[in-house]
């Protein structure tokens, strides 16, 4: 089942508290489809020492995983009390709350069990590798992922996978969700070879295609890429479609808006219709990015999770959802086309239907090209739904055929869809 996360780097909303994160702030999130909102900057990281990035510092870069920032309190001495409070809220809206396990390092100036060496991986100079032969590092993590589930937190992305032996995460991920039925764990994994190991052995719920369809759309929208490498990467993933989390941005990523990417959010709507509606892949929306937040103020494209800053897009946004600001003319028509698109995904034949790929079944001389178009229909036993995304800068006039082998929606249609765009139709489900 499709699911909708919602990520937000929880200091860069409204006065930067975890009070921001207010009723209006979270029915809001909901009432985007979202099923999950991750709090992306909870733990407690370094700040204000010599060997830490930007100021305040790297959410990444925990020093006490049994602590909340304090910065995020209106009271630092009331922090886990006002913790508890955001992730009542989070229930209360419908919404459940996930934040960050960072299993492959902590800060230099770490404070716990954890045993850890005295180097770093890449140039993450502000942390320091852990000690994963240590059988106390497995238990202090252990007691980490305990602590956060009692708190009510009903899932973490983990942070670099890879760069951690499997067996160790094997063993956490079984032993907390014997202890907390329902609890989901999301890899951030790279390498398309390592996904089954991480879904069918270790036990993840979800992982990251970042390598796959992320990539890939992203080669397609700024470099022209072929559109047939979308149906490469599904069939190669086969029955893993539904263990995959698709995304256009979060806060490793360029921002879509952003010169670095597609230069303007519209430019990159077939791209949002086939991440979002294809297949039951899950799919996570970073904050800011339905309004086109484009980090202006930021690092080549990406809103900074080292430094305090404000992004335009993301402070208009807070003004529309808590007190009602209208939005800027670009903004409020960005902010409607992503409402209509996860409106469609909220819908049971995108969040549970079948898909099929109707690419390779549209006649040559139709209109329908192969390296800039993409057709597939998602239907069950009440509706069907043809999308067809358009990834060229021309207008798509096209006749997309459904073949009678296809178990809804047979014959053809004649569609139009605007350059860098999708459109989605109702056929018949017989």
């Amino acid at each position: 089942m499709k699911h909708i996360i919602y990520q937000a780097l929880t200091r860069l909303w409204g006065n930067g508290k975890m009070s921001s994160w207010d009723s209006r702030s979270l029915d809001y999130v909901k009432s985007l489809g979202s099923d999950y909102i991750w709090f992306t900057g909870i733990p407690r990281h370094a700040t204000g020492k010599d060997f830490v990035k930007g100021n305040p510092g790297s959410p990444y870069s925990i020093s006490d995983w049994e602590d909340v920032n304090p910065y995020l309190a209106d009271r630092p001495s009331e922090r886990m009390a006002e913790f508890s409070s955001l992730v009542e809220r989070t229930h209360s809206a419908g919404l459940k709350c996930l934040i960050d396990f960072i299993p492959n390092h902590v800060a230099k100036d770490y404070r716990g069990k954890i045993r850890h060496f005295d180097f770093c991986d890449y140039d993450w100079t502000d942390t320091v590798k852990n000690d994963w032969s240590s059988p106390q590092t497995l238990d202090a993590a252990l007691d980490i992922l305990r602590f956060w589930a009692s708190k009510g937190v009903d899932g973490f992305r983990c942070d670099m996978v890879e760069l951690v032996p499997a067996e160790p995460l094997k063993a956490l991920i079984s032993a907390l969700k014997c202890e907390f039925p329902g609890i989901i764990f999301i890899a951030e994994v790279y390498e398309k070879e390592n996904y089954r190991q991480y879904t069918d052995y270790v036990g993840f719920d979800l992982l990251y295609d970042k390598s796959g369809s992320y990539d890939i759309l992203r080669s397609i929208v700024k470099n022209g890429a072929g559109a047939g490498a979308l149906t490469w990467n599904w069939q190669r993933l086969q029955d893993l479609q539904p263990r995959m989390l698709n995304f256009l941005e979060n806060h490793d990523e360029q921002r879509i808006a952003s010169p670095w990417f597609a230069g303007k959010a519209s430019d990159a709507y077939a791209a949002l219709a086939f991440s979002l509606l294809y297949n039951d892949a899950s799919f996570m929306l970073y904050f800011g990015q339905e309004v086109g937040e484009d980090a202006s103020e930021g690092h080549e494209g990406r809103t900074s999770i080292f430094d305090w800053c404000r992004p335009a897009a993301i402070t208009q946004l807070h003004e529309y959802v808590v007190n009602g600001k209208e939005l800027p003319e670009k903004a409020r028509s960005i902010f409607d086309r992503y409402r209509e698109f996860l409106g469609y995904a909220s819908l049971p034949v995108f969040r549970n239907g079948r898909t099929w790929d109707l690419c390779y079944c549209q006649p040559y001389g139709a209109g329908f090209d192969s390296d800039r178009h993409f057709a597939f229909l998602r239907f069950n036993d009440e509706e069907a739904r043809l999308v067809i995304c358009n990834f060229s800068d021309r207008e798509m006039s096209a006749s997309i055929s459904i073949p009678s082998e296809v178990p809804a929606g047979k014959g053809t249609y004649q569609v139009l869809v605007p350059p860098k765009d999708a459109v989605i139709l109702s056929v018949s489900s017989r």
